[in-house]
């Protein structure tokens, strides 16, 4: 299996940036596509980002298109999402997760989850 730990969640003013990071365990990080989905009070988790397990592919969801990033580091076990031009409607726990699907962009194709990361964006 495999294990999830976000963290660089914290305060931050609108209109600037933050950047998150989730540490995976185990050899065969390489294979799993990542995505990022976040979840706000009395809302539904929604999914953000996914990059493939190559690199190669990114989706972005319409909200976050153009100003976040995601990325990964197969040599640390890691992937990250830079958070540019943030919202206050960016609030959120970010939760990282990993799927041994191509593409994932649904909940349901994601195996394992990380505990979250809390982000907060003040006006």
């Amino acid at each position: 299996q495999v294990q999830l730990v976000e963290s660089g969640g914290g305060l931050v003013q609108a209109g600037g940036s933050l950047r998150l990071s989730c540490a995976a365990s185990g050899r065969t990080f390489s294979s799993y596509a990542m995505g990022w989905f976040r979840q706000a009070p009395g809302k539904e988790r929604e999914f953000v980002a996914t990059i493939s397990s190559s690199g190669r592919i990114t989706v972005y969801a319409d909200s976050v298109k153009g100003r976040f990033t995601i990325s990964r580091d197969d040599a640390k076990n890691t992937v990250s999402l830079q958070m540019n031009i943030l919202k206050p409607e960016d609030t959120a726990v970010y939760y990282c997760a990993a799927s041994l699907r191509s593409v994932p962009q649904s909940r349901r194709q994601y195996d394992y989850w990380g505990q979250g990361t809390q982000v907060t964006v003040s006006l």
